[in-house]
């Protein structure tokens, strides 16, 4: 489970140096990032291949508020997991499905369309998936961390 969490920590904290998302000293100024100045890269490997990241606020691999946003594509999965700390998911576009549950069952899923909220509480397990485009907002305090119910599941297993 460490090498998960340090693996998707030292990821996502390259990919937000990379785009300009983390502040290395205390706010003290707004923040202000334009739709059209998002910065997408990929996801991190914890991750399934072919969803994209932006870091809009904090940093993923330590304590803090940290807002992301994810990007993925229609018919994209994220088999049965769970996090250290809670999450609020905003869906932007598209639409969301997830469920609760040690397996991904998409005959149980709940549907979220653009503009619904998730809260999930720290250590649910829980999956999800798309058949569109989506889009959703990740608002959580750091670090973000995440463990799959199935090790056979980590996309960093499989891509080894």
């Amino acid at each position: 489970m460490k090498s998960t969490r340090l693996m998707f920590v030292s990821s996502t904290v390259l990919l937000a140096l990379a785009i300009g998302g983390l502040t290395a000293v205390a706010q003290s100024s707004h923040i202000v990032v334009t739709a059209d100045k998002l910065q997408w890269g990929p996801a991190p490997p914890v991750l399934p291949p072919g969803a994209q990241l932006a870091v809009l606020e904090g940093n993923p691999g330590e304590k803090g508020p940290v807002v992301m946003r994810l990007k993925m594509p229609a018919n994209y999965r994220i088999p049965a997991h769970w996090h250290t700390n809670d999450e609020r998911l905003t869906i932007l576009s598209g639409t969301f499905y997830i469920g609760g549950g040690d397996k991904l069952n998409m005959q149980a899923g709940q549907a979220v369309s653009a503009g619904g909220y998730i809260s999930l509480p720290g250590k649910m397990h829980h999956y999800a998936w798309t058949t569109v485009p989506t889009i959703l907002q990740i608002n959580l305090e750091g670090p973000f961390d995440m463990f799959y119910i199935d090790p056979n599941d980590d996309p960093q297993k499989v891509r080894k």
